[in-house]
């Protein structure tokens, strides 16, 4: 039988019963309590407190204070009928140093708000790592180190320890990705460091350490926890059909896609991949067995999508455009794709200035779908930004995020429709926070934080995902 066969869709959008309404979020953008329990900085506390590098010197150490009022959030999640939470563990928390003991306050953190969830019926679905290495691993060279990815499996198995009796849905690793080329290549990200080849080593050690933290909750939890991790796979397309705009599409698919689908799903980097970069760097770092290491089998495959990435192919000498969505720098997160320049899509954009097309998520999927039959999927991040403002009548109004999400959604449907397996959908975020190196610039919650008194209100989106969310049907996005 087929998804849809097991799983009926109805010509009124009408989605299963046990489809996931969730919301997402990440330790550093929420938490705050930044000094507390024995937490100690992780490189965005050292990247958002180094002059230059936030918004207006922003920082996480109060963000929205969830690690305070956790159990009125969950409250709110209850009251918009989501029935599942996204979020990411502070490794910095738990292990403060990323290595040796757990810290028990940090640890009894997330089971109260596990057990939180789970007495709300919402269930909790953890990452284990957003982007919030200890600093004390980056300061023994971080993710281009092979120790990284080993202490990353040893973190792994403490947390799956304290609540894998509770928790079903486990993800390593959040888009690597962002962690290794706006990390390690154009440094727009944490730790700020500037090297393609350092990028390349930390996008292996990422994938390794994938692996390695996949065998360690095997070990370690019942066996019927589902593992994933999630990858925001960029929807590369090509701005004309010449053979040069097509190869460049080929290259950023390769830096952009394949270099973890290769590892982690069919057990080997792409062979164009290393030619791409082979004047770079060698990768002599890839050891015997590693990349069957980072091939663990998975239950199904988390995808965030925000917009596609439409290139083409610009010669020596020529402007070069940049509109990657990936912040300014002049240095590429993109290695081995010199010649590649990225094109400004027509058409709406929200305030990160990212192009609208929900076409993309349906392509993005079908393309999926087709090279790995048989992996069930789930959208752990999808959502957008804009200018919400408080009105006369103290609520926020953002009919934009409502049609966004409103139109994303048709096209999950519409793949479910077609024989696609989605088991799920995240939208980001469920709160207003900390947005990385745009500081509190940026609003991508449904949820509006009051930054001055962290006051929530729930925003006109908020009601209308919730109504979506109860009935498992895809109102009109006026539907109140």
């Amino acid at each position: 039988m087929t998804a849809s066969e097991t799983r009926p869709l109805t010509a009124t959008r009408s989605f299963p019963s046990d489809f996931l309404w969730g919301a997402a979020t990440a330790a550093y953008q929420i938490e705050g309590a930044a000094r507390e329990d024995g937490r100690t900085p992780s490189i965005w506390d050292t990247f958002s407190h180094t002059p230059g590098k936030v918004f207006e010197g922003h920082t996480g150490d109060v963000a929205v204070d969830h690690y305070h009022r956790f159990r009125d959030d969950v409250a709110l999640m209850a009251e918009l009928g989501l029935n599942a939470y996204r979020f990411s563990v502070s490794w910095s928390r738990v292990q403060p140093t990323g290595r040796g003991p757990a810290v028990q306050k940090g640890l009894d953190f997330y089971r109260s708000l596990v057990d939180e969830l789970l007495a709300a019926g919402i269930e909790p679905a953890l990452t284990l790592y957003h982007w919030d290495l200890p600093q004390e691993l980056e300061d023994a060279g971080g993710w281009p180190e092979r120790a990284t990815a080993e202490r990353f499996a040893e973190y792994a198995g403490i947390v799956a320890d304290a609540v894998g009796d509770r928790v079903k849905r486990w993800t390593t690793l959040n888009e690597p990705w962002c962690s290794a080329f706006l990390g390690y290549g154009s440094g727009v990200h944490a730790p700020g460091r500037t090297d393609p080849v350092a990028a390349l080593r930390a996008a292996h050690h990422l994938n390794l350490g994938h692996g390695l933290a996949v065998q360690a909750l095997r070990a370690s939890l019942p066996s019927d926890r589902q593992i994933s991790v999630s990858l925001n796979l960029h929807e590369v397309r090509a701005r004309g059909n010449s053979a040069e705009d097509l190869e460049a599409a080929r290259r950023i698919d390769a830096v952009g896609n394949r270099v973890w689908l290769g590892p982690m799903l069919e057990g080997a980097y792409p062979e164009d991949l290393i030619a791409d970069t082979r004047h770079l760097t060698d990768w002599s770092f890839v050891q015997p067995g590693d990349t069957a290491t980072a091939n663990q089998p998975l239950d199904f495959l988390a995808i965030n999508y925000y917009a596609p990435t439409l290139v083409a192919h610009v010669a020596e000498g020529e402007e070069k455009p940049q509109d990657d969505g990936h912040g300014d720098s002049a240095h590429s997160p993109w290695p081995g794709a010199d010649s590649v320049a990225f094109h400004r899509a027509p058409g709406e954009r929200t305030a990160m200035g990212w192009p609208v097309d929900p076409t993309g998520l349906y392509d993005l999927l079908r393309r999926t779908a087709d090279a790995y039959p048989g992996l069930p999927l789930v959208i752990s991040e999808n959502g957008a930004a804009y200018e919400d403002t408080v009105g006369d009548d103290g609520g926020v109004h953002d009919p934009e995020r409502t049609a966004y999400v409103h139109a994303h959604l048709a096209e999950v449907h519409r793949a479910m429709a077609d024989g696609i397996d989605v088991r799920g959908y995240f939208l980001w975020s469920l709160l207003d926070n900390f947005e990385w190196a745009y500081g509190y610039a940026k609003r991508f919650g449904m949820v509006r934080v009051d930054y001055d008194t962290l006051e929530r209100t729930p925003k006109t989106s908020a009601r209308w995902y919730s109504r979506v969310a109860r009935s498992g049907e895809l109102h009109a996005p006026d539907a109140l």
